[in-house]
């Protein structure tokens, strides 16, 4: 499987991330953002 990458690293992106691990357990998904902090309320 191919890498699922995910633009935008605040609650949007995590939250959407999260989704797909959830469903994909086994698939690689990278976040890409350009804040400089990671959103862990997602």
């Amino acid at each position: 499987m191919k890498p699922i990458v995910v633009i935008g690293a605040v609650a949007a992106g995590m939250s959407a991330a999260s989704v797909i691990k959830r469903e994909l357990p086994d698939a690689e998904v990278i976040v890409f953002g350009k804040e400089s902090y990671i959103s862990y309320g997602a």
